[in-house]
């Protein structure tokens, strides 16, 4: 079959080739990325876990998306769309970069108030990023109006459908224990159709156990916001950030094996309780 294939691009996770048929494989490779930064160590069966997560949510939500069929265990074919060129970021909690963006004035919250750590917003925000391969920037509806990334209409469905989307895979992480704080969708055009795309697994959410989440707190994670976390803590973040002000790309630092298990771990275990399946 690779004899068939045509490598299209490496992205940050999966390997993209284009099928005889004009259909489109994805390659959940071992790889992560954190703060937009890619990183050398793989971390076990991430790969497996990110195929069989985009297989179950496409099957689950009730919309129209470009899933055709699994190939093995860490692939799946796809139909080819043009891709829209924002991600849809849907958030229900406060947390990770809306914390800051907030704190700088760069984003208001629905109810105006002053809300902790981790809590939960009065009611969930569509909060859509520019779409890169190096670093996302927030956009707002004006913005991408104004450069021609989606039309007024395009926006309003996109945000709409965001939120539907959200809510929808919110009652079924709630329904096996897990609080889904925040989301990030991607859509594309097939003919005058817009529908689902890329994939949706723990690289795109983050997903909080109900039994330890606190409100003020650090939330434990099924996602690779361990990863994120770990990172902050030991000053990465910050020399990410350094070095990108300086022109300069950042460098990934080497994984622990403790750090990577762990992190494979609760990718299967969120897994599991989410689709009932064993892996």
């Amino acid at each position: 079959m690779t004899a068939c294939l045509k490598f299209l691009r490496s992205g940050k996770v999966k390997d993209i080739y284009e099928l005889p048929d004009g259909n489109i494989l994805f390659h959940f490779s071992d790889r992560v990325s954190a703060f937009d930064v890619k990183f050398l160590t793989p971390i076990p069966k991430k790969g497996e876990v990110l195929c069989r997560f985009a297989e179950f949510w496409f099957k689950k939500l009730p919309i129209k998306n470009h899933y055709v069929r699994t190939e093995g265990k860490d692939k799946i074919v796809v139909k080819k769309m043009q891709m829209i060129p924002i991600e849809c970021v849907v958030r229900g909690y406060f947390y990770g970069s809306l914390v800051q963006r907030w704190k700088d004035g760069k984003v208001k919250l629905p109810d105006g108030s002053v809300p902790q750590l981790a809590a939960k917003l009065q009611m969930p925000i569509f909060d859509p990023t520019t779409k890169s391969e190096t670093h996302d920037i927030p956009i707002s509806k004006q913005d991408a109006i104004d450069k021609s990334l989606v039309t007024q209409t395009e926006f309003e469905w996109l945000e709409k459908t965001s939120l539907e989307i959200y809510q929808q895979m919110f009652q079924t992480a709630d329904a096996a224990g897990f609080v889904l704080a925040d989301l990030k969708l991607e859509f594309g055009k097939i003919g005058n159709d817009i529908v689902l795309g890329d994939s949706i697994g723990p690289d795109e959410y983050r997903l909080w156990p109900k039994e330890s989440y606190q409100v003020g707190k650090i939330q434990e994670s099924f996602d690779k916001q361990l990863l994120r976390d770990w990172l902050a803590a030991n000053g990465y973040q910050k020399k990410f950030e350094d070095d990108r002000n300086e022109g300069k790309e950042p460098v990934a630092p080497q994984l622990s094996d403790t750090l990577c298990n762990e992190l494979s771990s609760r990718y299967i275990i969120a897994y599991e309780k989410i689709t009932g399946i064993k892996f």
